[in-house]
């Protein structure tokens, strides 16, 4: 988009440049950069329909920059003669949270959460702010979507008593960042972005150009002032974050809040960070006094069967830097001419190539049943790690004959029928073992190497191909 000043563009005919600088607001097209001092289904200039998109026109008043840097400029140096040193980090006092965020919160930086309304993003956050605060770290909670008592009456359920976090039911911009200047708090969190307006648009609250303008004031004012400010973002029906994608782009860290309100468990994933590992996930429990991280969070996601069934086989899924056992679910039924494949938690379309590998490589047909796959616990898992425990637990299904107790499987199965290495699997071997598992299939780049210490516990059989991997669960029912 063309966001040059109004003297450079093109005016619109009976319409002055002198007029057009008056304006508060100008409307420029994306496609042609001529400007419009109002909004147009048309541009006058092009005649493109849409193109049309508010911005501000560029001030000459001194000391007003709306596209001052958000750092100073610096000279250029060598890498190797740039200090480099740790990024200092303050603990929130959750550890699935700091987990996520890479050990805590970083000074000047922005974090965007977002999630499905009423999964608990207000409620996590102001836990955070008050342990925040008990430690001494001054903290602001501004609130555009609910009143300071009906914050002040969630703390009360939550059992924050006798909580000092400050809070400012606001969404005018400019009153955001004199408070946020005056205060200095370490950390603020503007509950949501899509609430907050600003006067230079004439916009409403929540539309493209203000999501994207306020941002950018909040970035700035973090960059600048040292302040860690945390944006809520709203989600569409898909789960996106919803506004311009630029705003994933301008933040140091998105997360995303998923679950199931159905359900007590709640993950938060980290899907950027600069300052952490990305895909990092965080557990947690929705209790009566709010949000408490789980310490075991593979507990969740296994079965709790008495004896094994069939259809069940146990994976060892890489969410981040933590391995996680996932207890994976398969029913195959008969279908009828036109057999359904369904899927939850995992790709569909990859469900359909393992059972074209299946039937190929393996001679196990499933081309008139129903296959339906499941991850249990809500769990997403995309890693294809995962296709050897999906292919098991859908033989184990069609023949009705449960995998060995204390049995799990990973590996990923390419369109030949061979077995290849997952991504740290002596990690994820130690974890099964940990946790009481006494049989593994598994890749052969993943068993231990001769010579090297054996994992206490754990019979380890290593296969090549998906006809190996068959014939030794064969031998082991």
């Amino acid at each position: 988009m063309n966001c040059g000043s109004a003297a450079n563009r093109v005016a619109l005919p009976g319409y002055s440049h002198a007029a057009m600088a008056k304006e508060k607001t100008s409307y420029t097209c994306t496609e042609c950069g001529g400007a419009s001092p109002r909004w147009l289904g048309k541009c006058p200039h092009c005649e493109a329909w849409n193109t049309l998109i508010e911005t501000v026109p560029e001030s000459n008043a001194p000391g007003r920059n709306r596209f001052a840097s958000l750092a100073k400029t610096a000279e250029v140096a060598a890498l190797a003669d740039i200090e480099a040193s740790e990024t200092p980090r303050t603990p929130t006092g959750i550890g699935e949270l700091d987990r996520v965020l890479g050990g805590g919160i970083v000074e000047g930086g922005v974090v965007l959460i977002g999630g499905d309304p009423g999964i608990g993003k207000s409620t996590l956050l102001l836990q955070a702010l008050d342990g925040l605060q008990r430690t001494q770290v001054p903290t602001l909670y501004v609130t555009g979507e609910e009143s300071g008592a009906q914050v002040a009456l969630r703390s009360r359920r939550l059992g924050l008593d006798n909580s000092q976090v400050k809070v400012l039911a606001e969404i005018q911009l400019e009153k955001i960042l004199a408070t946020i200047a005056a205060t200095q708090p370490a950390v603020a969190v503007i509950d949501s972005i899509q609430t907050v307006y600003s006067d230079q648009l004439t916009s409403a609250p929540g539309s493209v150009a203000q999501v994207r303008e306020c941002a950018a004031h909040l970035t700035r004012a973090a960059k600048s002032g040292g302040t860690c400010i945390v944006l809520v973002g709203h989600v569409t029906k898909e789960g996106a974050l919803a506004g311009p994608r630029v705003l994933e782009h301008m933040v140091d860290t998105v997360l995303y809040f998923e679950g199931d309100t159905h359900s007590s468990f709640r993950l938060v994933r980290a899907i950027k960070n600069r300052f952490g590992a990305v895909n990092e996930i965080g557990v947690f429990a929705m209790t009566e006094k709010g949000l408490k991280g789980v310490a075991n969070p593979s507990a969740i996601f296994l079965s709790q069967h008495s004896e094994p069934v069939p259809g069940s086989c146990v994976l060892v899924t890489l969410e981040g830097t933590r391995p996680m056992l996932v207890e994976i679910q398969a029913l195959v039924d008969s279908g009828g001419p036109s057999p359904r494949r369904l899927s939850v938690g995992l790709d569909r379309d990859r469900l359909a190539m393992l059972l074209a590998v299946l039937h190929r490589h393996a001679g196990i047909a499933c081309m008139d049943q129903d296959v339906f796959v499941n991850a249990v616990g809500g769990v997403r898992i995309s890693e294809p790690a995962a296709d050897l425990a999906v292919m098991l637990a859908i033989t184990s299904s069609l023949r009705g004959k449960p995998l060995p107790k204390g049995f799990i499987a990973f590996g990923e199965v390419g369109l030949a029928g061979e077995v290849r290495p997952a991504p740290r699997g002596q990690e994820r071997l130690r974890e099964a073992a940990k946790l009481g598992f006494s049989v593994a299939v598994v890749p052969k780049a993943n068993a231990p190497k001769k010579g090297s210490r054996e994992i206490e516990g754990l019979a380890i059989h290593p296969v090549e191909r998906i006809e190996e991997a068959m014939e030794v669960v064969r031998g082991l029912a």
